[in-house]
């Protein structure tokens, strides 16, 4: 435990540092737990790392409220925290998670009157999970091999913290022996569930300019794309223009904060650009740089081929569920280990590409040329996808852990 609390005092003075020189004292004061209710009452602690995780718990937090319950939802990230604040959720606070050391732990579960603790995937805090009075949930729980393998050096406090599980329900298999073989009681594990499978599409739809900007048979997105990826993306779309020379490529970059970076790489290989966060018109442009947080579902409206990004580096892949939602024909590349069983699912009934490279890409997008074989690998992906996916009995396993 001491070498942990050493490590965490590490990374928690690093981001301090940078929130102060920021100014950012609300984040500071969130860090260190020092914030407090203005209504005293008990609450269940929900912990979502960023926007995707804190998206797909949305029917949970909304089933959760609906049962009368109050909530202090905690993120990472501060896009996770706009996200969360904009629902503008009654009987639920919103705010940016403490470092998981004793102090800022236990101010906020003396000052929120936690009772329980409920968190997603792969966000196990220990000192978090280990001090929470109550019941402790881990809901569409993900343990790589890569991540069990390193679990392995705090195998005595990773124990201790997986016997203090009161339910855990993974969203693969795999997951789910590897919690086991960590420690989690065999009492404890639930049904494998993956809650990105709930994914429902805002019901805003892209404006009017934009839908007559892009015809969508003749738009693909590039979608969380990464560094390193873009360069190949880039490529094969350039590749692509001699044969298809009316499509676009909406690339939309998991971080905005590189637009200016990426928009010299487009200019690089001689395309045109138009980017969202400037209010530039897209019609002309050959590649629209859609550099802004919070608008994906506008892109995979207007897409009807998706490449997946995340996938051509070493980052695991980002979810295959939201693009299938709006029956996009998907296209990822090799490195899917962050949603294996979803892309095991769809290699095996041929409902999804995968493009290693920018000739493999360049091939893809030129098969994709018509609308009909677009709706047919995006309507595909959608049937594949789909799973008997019960939340109302997920409900009732997590009302009957949160009640025992």
């Amino acid at each position: 435990m001491l070498s942990y609390r050493l490590l965490m005092s590490l990374l928690a003075g690093r981001e301090l540092v940078a929130r102060f020189w920021a100014r950012d004292w609300h984040a500071i004061r969130a860090r260190f737990g020092r914030f407090a209710p203005t209504r005293q009452v008990d609450r269940i602690w929900l912990h979502a790392a960023s926007n995707g995780e804190l998206a797909s718990a949305r029917p949970v937090i909304d089933a959760l409220l609906a049962q009368g319950r109050h909530l202090l939802i905690t993120v990472n990230t501060d896009s996770a925290l706009a996200l969360g604040n904009g629902w503008a959720l009654e009987h639920t606070a919103v705010t940016l998670a403490p470092v998981d050391l004793p102090g800022p732990t236990r101010r906020v579960l003396r000052n929120w009157r936690i009772t329980a603790h409920i968190t997603l995937e792969s966000d196990l805090w220990p000192i978090r999970i280990l001090n929470t009075p109550g019941p402790v949930l881990v809901l569409g729980g993900r343990l790589t091999a890569r991540s069990a393998k390193g679990w392995a050096r705090f195998d005595a406090l990773v124990r201790r913290v997986m016997a203090r599980v009161t339910y855990l329900s993974a969203q693969d298999s795999a997951s789910a022996d590897r919690f086991v073989t960590a420690g989690l009681p065999k009492t404890a594990l639930g049904p494998v569930f993956d809650l990105k499978a709930l994914y429902t599409p805002p019901p805003d739809a892209p404006e009017r300019a934009l839908s007559q900007a892009f015809d969508r048979t003749n738009t693909w997105l590039a979608a969380s794309t990464h560094e390193g990826e873009e360069e190949t993306i880039l490529t094969a779309h350039k590749a692509t223009l001699p044969k298809r020379p009316n499509l676009k490529l909406i690339l939309a970059p998991r971080h905005p904060k590189r637009a200016e970076e990426i928009a010299q790489l487009i200019d690089a290989q001689g395309l045109t650009c138009a980017r969202r966060s400037a209010g530039d018109n897209p019609a002309q442009a050959q590649v629209y740089l859609a550099d802004t947080l919070g608008e994906m579902h506008l892109w995979y409206a207007l897409a009807g081929v998706t490449f997946v990004a995340g996938s051509l580096t070493d980052r695991g892949g980002h979810t295959p569920y939201e693009p299938a939602a709006f029956q996009s024909a998907i296209l990822h590349g090799p490195d899917t280990g962050n949603f294996r069983a979803a892309y095991d699912r769809l290699a095996d009934e041929k409902a999804a590409i995968c493009t290693p490279d920018a000739t493999s890409l360049c091939e893809a997008l030129i098969a994709m040329e018509s609308a009909e074989k677009q709706a047919a690998w995006g309507q595909a992906a959608r049937n594949v996808l789909h799973q008997d996916t019960d939340l109302t009995g997920l409900m009732q396993d997590i009302a009957r852990a949160l009640d025992a």
